[in-house]
């Protein structure tokens, strides 16, 4: 089986995906270990809601604390990118989606923090296509909190899934078609968040 079948064949079916195998556990570790540092040396800032103008931060809305990974930066170097520009590729050949680069940023929610129902696309514009969020965390109770929660793109007060935000986990899904939130978690939550863009690169690029 080709290294991306498990996430097409569920993009196919449902328009998310969800693997704990598709990234190696040492990844996962070295992504948190950078992402440790990060914050430690005080790179990360507020989450923000909004684009160009009208961007600032709503913690009541928004609760992680965010740090963009910068082309060639240190954590750009890290092999998780090469793998994302893969499925890029592969994403492109099956669906013709016209996707040119990517964005990531490691994100930490605090205790009690989340972030509520949104889709990942700013307001008259659709250059984001491809969701995607690894998660960093080190022996995640479910009743830590902090789940991913999906719903039903037609009906968004239907849910569809509570994902459970367990290390190593590799969540992807349509930007523009999937409603969802993340709810308040119970200790520091970690993750690694990213999208495929039909435009040209910000960041997280290998």
């Amino acid at each position: 089986m080709d290294e991306y079948d498990e996430i097409i064949q569920a993009l196919d079916r449902r328009g998310w995906a969800i693997s704990d195998t598709a990234v190696p556990l040492s990844w996962h570790i070295t992504l948190l270990l950078q992402s440790w540092t990060l914050w430690q040396t005080g790179r990360f800032s507020q989450g923000e809601i909004g684009r160009d103008a009208s961007i600032a931060p709503q913690p009541e809305i928004r609760g992680d604390s965010i740090c963009w990974v910068e082309p060639g930066s240190s954590p750009a170097a890290h092999p998780f990118f090469k793998w994302m520009t893969g499925l890029r590729q592969v994403l492109n050949e099956r669906y013709q989606m016209g996707l040119r680069s990517q964005e990531f940023h490691f994100a930490r929610y605090g205790e009690g923090k989340g972030y509520r129902k949104h889709v990942d696309q700013h307001r008259g514009t659709d250059y984001r296509k491809i969701s995607i969020v690894l998660y960093l965390n080190l022996r995640w109770n479910p009743m830590d909190g902090g789940e991913l929660c999906l719903y039903e793109p037609f009906d968004p007060d239907v849910e569809l899934r509570r994902i459970v935000p367990l290390g190593a986990r590799l969540v992807v899904f349509v930007s523009g078609r999937t409603p969802h939130a993340v709810l308040p978690c119970r200790r520091t939550r970690w993750s690694l968040a990213g999208w495929l863009r039909t435009d040209e690169r910000r960041s997280g690029t290998a």
